[in-house]
C-alpha cells in the first residue's frame, strides 16, 4: 500500500474495522450481503474512502479502509452502520424484527503498511472458512 497524497497531506490512514449484528444474528447472507456491500460501497465513494477489504460473514463484518486524515473514526463507522441500517431494514422487512440492526459496539485497530496486508489477506481468507 503506498501513501496517499493530496494538496495540503501525505498520510496512510488505514482501519480495520469489525461489528455484528444485534445479538449475532446471522442474517448478513443471500440478498442481504450483496445488497449490504453494495451498500458500504456507496458510503465509501460518497465518504471519498476506499474499501481495501471486505469480507460479510453471516454473523459479523470485517472492513478494511483507508481514510482521510480529516475525517473522525466515529463519523466513518456511524456512516456505514447508518446507512446500511436505513436501507436493509426498509428493503427487508424481516430485518426489522431485530430491535436494531447493530450493535452500539465496534472493533478498531489501526494498520500500518505491513500490517494492512496482513489484515487484507485475514480477511480475504475469512471467505474460505
Amino acid at each position: 500500500m503506498e501513501y496517499k497524497r493530496d494538496k495540503h497531506h501525505v498520510y496512510l490512514i488505514n482501519y480495520h474495522l469489525i461489528w455484528c449484528p444485534k445479538r449475532r444474528k446471522k442474517v448478513l447472507v443471500g440478498a442481504v450481503k450483496s445488497r449490504l456491500e453494495a451498500i458500504f460501497h456507496q458510503v465509501a465513494g460518497e465518504l471519498h474512502v476506499e474499501i481495501l477489504a471486505l469480507e460479510v460473514m453471516p454473523d459479523h463484518i470485517h472492513m478494511l479502509v483507508s481514510a482521510y486524515p480529516n475525517l473522525s473514526l466515529p463519523t466513518l463507522v456511524r456512516s456505514f452502520k447508518g446507512r446500511s441500517s436505513h436501507d436493509l431494514r426498509i428493503e427487508f422487512p424481516d430485518l426489522k424484527k431485530l430491535p436494531s440492526l447493530w450493535t452500539n459496539n465496534y472493533f478498531v485497530s489501526t494498520a500500518g503498511n505491513v500490517l494492512a496486508e496482513t489484515i487484507q489477506r485475514y480477511v480475504e481468507e475469512q471467505s474460505t472458512r
